[in-house]
């Protein structure tokens, strides 16, 4: 079951929730653009019985999805869960339309605070929409999101450096709106930060990174030159035995020293823009 009036609220998110509220069955939702998949994935990761949907949307769209690490990794916890299939169109798509069972929706945003649904359930346009949008699906190209799952990301996180370490990560995370700025901190630099507050080996988080999915060894050796560069961290030489001596990452600033877990991006990104480039 769905609505079968039509439908005007605030925002796109409002709107799948009225359109999924009863809907049990798969859905189709093709010719999103960036702001109404975001929407659609963190209404999805929000609720506690969500339909099945099949996700038809440009390849550029899908992009921008994987460059954001949090939006992606809870898409891919949805992918995980059978819950999100993505592919990529191989033609144009003209216009946002989800497709439950018994329904063709089609959604307009004209501005930022209003959305509209405009529901048909006339029974020959529903099937022939179906059969259009199932055979468009038919053709859409795999995607990669080349990115983990967000509960695989903590979970791995503490079972390695505890669960303070993980506590911290979650929270800086979510403290963010996007990693997906150019010049400001992606997850790579997060969790070079949440490591230098714990005073962890570069070694260590990076191998980590890696080993789950974040990013490979290079990235992670890479983004702490950059962040040591700019005064955000800093590193100390541990000896072993055999080898080159290890870098312990430790803070390199006060004022991220004294900031508490869900400030630490704000005060590191004050800090970015601030430095000399």
């Amino acid at each position: 079951m769905t609505i079968n009036s039509n439908q005007v609220e605030a925002s796109v998110g409002e709107t799948l929730r009225t359109v999924f509220a009863e809907e049990s069955g798969p859905v189709t939702a093709v010719g999103f653009d960036e702001d109404s998949t975001r929407e659609l994935v963190e209404m999805l990761a929000e609720s506690e019985e969500p339909p099945k949907v099949r996700l038809l949307v440009r390849e550029e769209v899908l992009k921008w999805l994987r460059d954001d690490f949090m939006l992606a990794s809870a898409a891919a916890e949805l992918l995980e869960a059978d819950t999100l299939e993505i592919r990529a169109a191989t033609d144009r798509l003209d216009g946002a339309v989800v497709a439950p069972e018994e329904t063709v929706v089609s959604l307009l945003t004209p501005d930022a605070e209003h959305s509209a649904a405009l529901v048909t359930d006339d029974e020959e346009f529903v099937e022939a929409a179906r059969e259009r949008w199932n055979s468009r699906w038919k053709e859409g190209e795999a995607f990669d999101l080349r990115t983990p799952a967000y509960s695989r990301v903590l979970e791995s996180l503490g079972e390695e450096f505890g669960s303070e370490m993980e506590s911290d990560f979650q929270t800086i995370l979510e403290s963010v709106e996007s990693t997906n700025e150019n010049g400001k901190l992606d997850e790579v630099g997060l969790s070079l930060l949440v490591a230098a507050k714990h005073e962890q080996m570069l070694y260590d988080i990076s191998r980590w990174g890696e080993d789950v999915g974040v990013a490979s060894r290079t990235t992670f050796s890479r983004t702490k030159t950059q962040l040591e560069e700019k005064g955000l961290i800093d590193t100390e030489k541990v000896p072993i035995d055999v080898g080159r001596p290890r870098l312990r990452l430790v803070v390199g600033d006060k004022r991220l020293r004294e900031a508490d877990p869900d400030e630490l991006a704000s005060v590191a990104r004050e800090m970015l823009s601030a430095a000399p480039v």
